[in-house]
């Protein structure tokens, strides 16, 4: 039998089934993603996951396979969601009529938010950027370029439009902003609390204009 839903529809057993589940995996990423930026991927037991989730041990098991491939899965989920606000921050500047070094600032605000918002899904990260002995180094590399390649994109437009200078190495330029506004974001949590994020996109977007696009 099937349950009225709030709009006056229907939800299906296989529905609520489906909805429970990605609330479950949400929880499980909250958890994870949390404690492993507190004290570190070895460090951090299934037991603890679940407690912080509020699950039961073998709910984690049976989300995933192993500690290893629940990593593997937030480090995915967590730079789509990235890549997500980027593309829209882009998109949302050009149906504004602005240029493509609009959109790039859009996307460096996007950014601070997205951090700002996931602090320790983005401390995670970084840290995790500068270990080679870890068995999902393959899926970092992938994650990775999914991101700079939403800023390539638009970098690549940018020349095409004559925004910007053909000379410009467009892939390390992906990679300088992308990094900026990491290493940005995260010393400003960590050193600089007291300044507000429009303070912060301010000062970037000052960057932007002065050292990308040869606009003072």
């Amino acid at each position: 039998m099937s349950a009225r839903a709030a709009g006056g529809g229907t939800i299906t057993p296989m529905e609520s089934s489906s909805t429970r589940r990605q609330a479950t995996r949400r929880k499980l990423f909250e958890a994870a993603v949390t404690l492993i930026a507190e004290q570190g991927f070895s460090s951090t037991t299934v037991d603890e996951i679940a407690e912080r989730a509020g699950v039961a041990k073998g709910t984690v098991y049976y989300n995933f396979a192993s500690k290893n491939e629940l990593f593997e899965e937030l480090l995915r989920h967590g730079i789509e969601l990235l890549a997500t606000s980027l593309q829209e921050a882009a998109d949302g500047a050009a149906a504004r009529g602005g240029t493509r070094v609009d959109a790039l600032d859009a996307m460096i605000r996007a950014g601070l938010d997205f951090i700002a918002r996931y602090p320790a899904l983005t401390q995670l990260y970084v840290a995790e950027l500068w270990r080679t002995n870890r068995a999902w180094q393959s899926t970092l590399m992938v994650v990775r370029e999914r991101a700079i390649a939403v800023v390539e994109g638009v970098l690549r437009e940018a020349v095409a439009g004559g925004e910007l200078s053909e000379d410009i190495d467009i892939p390390l330029t992906a990679s300088a902003l992308f990094g900026m506004v990491l290493v940005a974001a995260l010393d400003w949590q960590s050193y600089q609390p007291h300044r507000s994020i429009d303070d912060v996109h301010a000062s970037l977007s000052r960057l932007l204009q002065g050292r990308v696009s040869g606009h003072p």
